[in-house]
């Protein structure tokens, strides 16, 4: 390790600032993990549905079991990534072999050969989130462990958050470009685009990241027993109470990706420019994250979450407002839309390190890696059940998006969209208000931790030297 990898290490461990252009390498595969993200929601339902042929139940079915194949993969990789390091570390070498994966089963789902059976998306969307858990889980895990401070650890989730979202209007420029110059076959035009960008992107991102940005050293692991590991999980009440806001977050957000083009199509008017203001919606995301982290650096990071809810409350009910056709007030609508759209991820992925530091009081393991695989199990079930309950849903309403629809359902799909984020998000006011991790409670644990650590140091230095 160089000298200037030991300094970020130190600096990280005794809280202080890591450099901005060493969190913008480590932050870069952020792209490639938000090009995958977004599409699943926004593009390939659709996709699928229409163009290859499969039908709306068909497809929404085949999304959400998908992503409960998550409930396996996400743990389990989890906890391979906490317990089996290499010379590299604990979390880079699964960055770099999620890299053949992804780019495989990218190229299969995004640039497939009409037509397709259910069977063909069903088995390679379960290589590809494989792929996926791998990469975001590890990803996250060392992000959490590159600093111990309460606010250092918005601040690098922050810079993470924004290159994924760096990442969102990136690839959103694809489709965006292709509608404007009337490519044949539009959607498979641009899916295959998408497709594309995340093979190029994925192995640049993961190569600056492992090339340029160390780990920091991990403490020795003390043996636990199964049992005790579970319980002290379930002991756990802030972990509790940010998995089910999270689930809520995701299951907001993936309603509102899956039905947004419906939405700004047929309701809007504005299909033409659909994915080119979308653009604005994650721009307002990178723009405000600055101001979020400053609040909850004021206010605490729960609080910040409370006042996200809050905003996501009332705010949405200003898209009923929007006249159709009229492309200014829609881009307006969906820039204030993108002030929240960064909150949640940062803060929780933040919190979540500090929840975990009570699970390594109680156990004495750095279980880093488990506890995000159970933060991204709750957003993707989220996400699954948004999509299959959607879908199923604008199915009921007698809704179809290849055809002729009534103003009556239209309207009940302008219903759909709103009421989601509005419930979902006042549930997450509620659970995150009094939440029991704040930055003294946090400095507190971490006090613990390193009395004991320099305990157990100081014990193995008395033990006698044995032949």
């Amino acid at each position: 390790m160089t000298s200037s990898d030991s300094s970020a290490n130190n600096a990280a461990g005794n809280g202080g600032r890591l450099s901005g252009w060493r969190l913008s390498a480590f932050s870069g595969p952020a792209i490639p993990i938000a090009a995958l993200g977004l599409p699943i929601g926004v593009y390939l339902p659709q996709f699928y549905a229409g163009p290859m042929g499969l039908g709306l139940a068909a497809v929404g079915t085949i999304f959400m079991l998908a992503r409960l194949w998550d409930v396996v993969t996400d743990p389990m990789m989890g906890v391979l990534s906490d317990k089996y390091p290499s010379r590299w570390g604990r979390r880079r070498h699964w960055l770099v072999l999620s890299v053949p994966l992804l780019m495989g089963c990218a190229y299969m789902v995004f640039v497939p050969t009409a037509p397709v059976s259910s069977f063909y998306l069903i088995g390679w969307m379960f290589f590809l989130y494989i792929g996926w858990t791998m990469l975001t889980i590890s990803h996250m895990a060392w992000a959490a462990e590159l600093s111990e401070n309460y606010n250092e650890r918005s601040r690098i989730q922050g810079y993470r958050e924004a290159f994924q979202l760096l990442g969102v209007p990136l690839v959103l420029l694809i489709p965006a470009i292709i509608e404007q110059i009337g490519a044949d076959n539009m959607e498979s035009a641009r899916v295959a685009a998408i497709g594309w960008f995340i093979v190029i992107t994925l192995p640049i991102a993961v190569g600056i990241n492992i090339l340029f940005v160390p780990e920091r050293k991990a403490k020795p692991q003390p043996p636990v027993q199964l049992g005790a590991a579970v319980k002290a999980i379930l002991r756990n009440v802030p972990l509790r109470r940010l998995l089910a806001a999270d689930f809520l977050s995701g299951f907001a957000g993936a309603a509102l990706a899956s039905m947004y083009i419906y939405e700004a199509t047929y309701v809007w008017g504005i299909g033409s420019v659909a994915s080119f203001l979308l653009l604005l919606y994650f721009f307002g995301g990178i723009i405000f994250i600055p101001v979020v982290l400053k609040l909850s650096y004021r206010f605490g990071k729960h609080m910040t979450v409370v006042m996200a809810g809050l905003f996501n409350v009332v705010f949405p009910p200003v898209i009923f407002l929007i006249p159709e056709g009229n492309y200014y007030i829609a881009a307006l609508v969906l820039l204030f839309l993108g002030v929240n759209v960064g909150t949640t991820t940062t803060l929780y992925r933040s919190i979540m390190a500090d929840v975990a530091d009570i699970d390594e009081l109680e156990t004495g393991q750095r279980r880093t890696g488990l506890f995000y695989a159970l933060l991204t199990l709750t957003q993707k079930l989220g996400g699954a059940f948004a999509v299959g309950v959607v879908f199923w849903t604008l199915a009921l309403i007698g809704f179809d998006p290849q055809g002729e629809n009534s103003p009556a359902t239209l309207t009940g799909l302008s219903i759909v969209f709103v009421a989601t984020p509005m419930i979902c998000n006042g549930i997450v006011a509620l659970i995150m208000w009094k939440f029991p991790i704040g930055l003294r409670e946090q400095e507190e644990l971490r006090r613990k931790l390193d009395e004991r650590f320099v305990e157990e140091v100081e014990q193995t230095e008395r033990l006698p030297n044995l032949p």
